[in-house]
């Protein structure tokens, strides 16, 4: 901690001002009972179009973001900057897909995505499945966040898992007393100081190195010293297809996630959703800055921080190391605070919409069927605090030293829900039994491949990444591709056939088979009130 002592000290007094904010937001725009999931989990589905356009900003560019993105960039150059087209697809993909998942879930008080598929399916096997899934790919992610704030605190030579620590009591602390309201009010404080601080490092770092020219020649210096065939300031022939399925899989993947649903559920209407996925994008526009910042640790000659446990270099540091290098320490306390409040914000919305799946889709619908509003909001605070040491736990068991892996491994998991969520809202043709069979398959085929990626530069045997070699499945080539992208085949695949066989013999689909043609209809329709969720084959 010798040398850092101003950057800890303005780190923990920004950190403990918005960490004050989560305790102040419950009486934020505080309705006479936040004991429901609608305003503990949802916060009074009320939000405007500026409020959601900074949480849901804040929820889906975390800490990974500030950490990882930068790190592969560092470590694996040009490939690290798929994060880029990925946030640019992404956008027009959900457009109408979210503003449609809203009106259902505004009419029908759906709270998850599960709750949802419980509806339109009849099923309650799927939704259950559905939810499960939710939660154990948002586990990894809220550890994620957790790495973003232990990679600050080393750099400024504070070690152990005191961070995760730290981290875990203040999110539990206020996410349990605020609810959503928390990491709303705090988005604006994050959003804000993240901007202050990525583009005065993209204007400032590179004048001090001697501009742009230099970095990108040192980066490719580097890159061409190096033994692995897929590194480079440009992509190669071995890992185009990778970037490729990576970007859309990841895009696909996005707003499966509850987190990310959540997010949008709290919005006071439909135009709501359709300002801020029009606005959205101007994110993107920050995101490659952000990747930007390991080729400038390159030119910087940046090490990052060695970890005392495996004696290798803990890569996830580069970014905080490289502050602490180029800027004042008064400046680089703020900047390790922007990360560090760039954790809270999404580690606090992911356990809230973790906690609404527990309650919603397995304590009301297997444990207590007549559970009241009161009742459900408190089991949701509970699991809250029980989902955030799930994520310390994916901490210590896991191996974070390309912590974006943390994040892919859930995006495979996550894409499995895609079949029942995504295309559930434009028809019911597949079958239930179908869509169960499909998300095992998928699930099935993901988990196989993760388990067969190594990852050579930390010695991981299994799981270090979703890149998967395609002469794993007999091609005669060194191209990879996203694993994602092949279990979500697997899993359209059998769900259609099984969904054939199972029309074909007649067999019955879910509770409540109805057709309803104006299910979908705007938001404003007066029919709105009488949309049925079984539609139509």
């Amino acid at each position: 901690m010798s040398g850092h002592t101003t950057e800890l000290v303005v780190f923990v007094v920004l950190f403990l001002i918005v960490s004050g904010m989560g305790f102040v937001a419950a009486r934020w725009r505080r309705p006479d009972n936040i004991e429901s999931l609608h305003e503990w989990g949802l916060g009074g589905r009320n939000f405007g179009t500026w409020i959601t356009w900074f949480l849901v900003g804040g929820d889906l560019y975390t800490a990974y973001t500030f950490v990882a993105v930068p790190a592969l960039v560092f470590g694996a150059g040009a490939l690290g900057f798929y994060a880029l087209p990925y946030t640019v697809v992404v956008y027009p993909l959900v457009f109408l897909v979210l503003a449609r998942m809203w009106s259902v879930s505004h009419v029908h008080g759906f709270v998850t995505p599960a709750d949802f598929v419980r509806a339109r399916f009849g099923s309650p096997t799927l939704a259950l499945l559905i939810a499960i899934t939710g939660l154990i790919a948002t586990m990894p992610y809220i550890a994620l966040q957790l790495v973003g704030i232990e990679a600050v605190l080393k750099a400024m030579g504070i070690t152990g898992h005191l961070p995760i620590i730290i981290a875990f009591a203040i999110l539990a602390a206020y996410t349990y007393q605020s609810g959503l309201r928390a990491p709303a009010l705090i988005a604006f404080v994050k959003d804000t100081l993240i901007y202050i601080v990525i583009l005065a490092a993209v204007i400032y770092i590179p004048a001090k190195l001697g501009g742009w020219d230099f970095i990108f020649s040192k980066a490719a210096e580097k890159f061409a010293k190096t033994p692995a065939p897929g590194d480079g300031i440009l992509l190669t022939g071995a890992n185009q297809l990778q970037y490729i399925t990576l970007a859309f899989g990841s895009a696909l993947a996005l707003f499966l996630y509850p987190h990310s649903l959540t997010g949008v559920l709290a919005s006071k209407n439909r135009n709501v959703i359709k300002r801020n996925m029009s606005a959205l994008p101007a994110y993107s526009f920050l995101l490659g800055l952000i990747a930007l910042l390991g080729f400038m640790a390159i030119a910087a000659g940046t090490k990052p921080v060695v970890n005392p446990a495996t004696g290798k270099d803990d890569n996830n540091t580069i970014v905080p190391v490289l502050f602490d290098q180029m800027f004042p320490d008064w400046f680089t306390g703020v900047a390790y605070a922007a990360i560090g409040i760039g954790a809270l914000v999404p580690a606090a919305i992911m356990s809230i919409a973790a906690a609404n799946l527990f309650t919603r889709n397995i304590y009301k619908e297997y444990i207590n069927k007549h559970a009241s509003d009161a009742q459900e909001a408190k089991v949701s605070k509970l699991v809250s605090l029980v989902v955030k040491v799930g994520a310390v736990l994916c901490i210590l068991l896991l191996d974070p030293q390309f912590s974006i892996d943390l994040q892919l491994i859930g995006g495979v998991i996550i894409l499995q829900t895609l079949p029942s969520v995504a295309l559930g809202l434009y028809t019911r043709w597949f079958h239930k039994g179908g869509l169960i069979a499909g998300w095992a398959a998928g699930l099935s085929a993901g988990m196989w491949m993760l388990y067969l990626i190594p990852n050579p530069s930390n010695g991981k045997l299994h799981f270090g990444g979703s890149a998967f070699p395609l002469k794993n499945l007999g091609f005669d080539t060194t191209m990879t591709i996203y694993a994602g992208a092949i279990a979500l085949t697997v899993n359209l695949v059998v769900a259609a056939v099984v969904t054939l066989i199972l029309r074909a013999a007649k067999v019955a689909d879910g509770e409540d088979a109805t057709s309803r043609s104006e299910y979908f209809a705007d938001e404003g329709d007066p029919r709105v009130k009488d949309l049925d969720l079984s539609g139509s084959h």
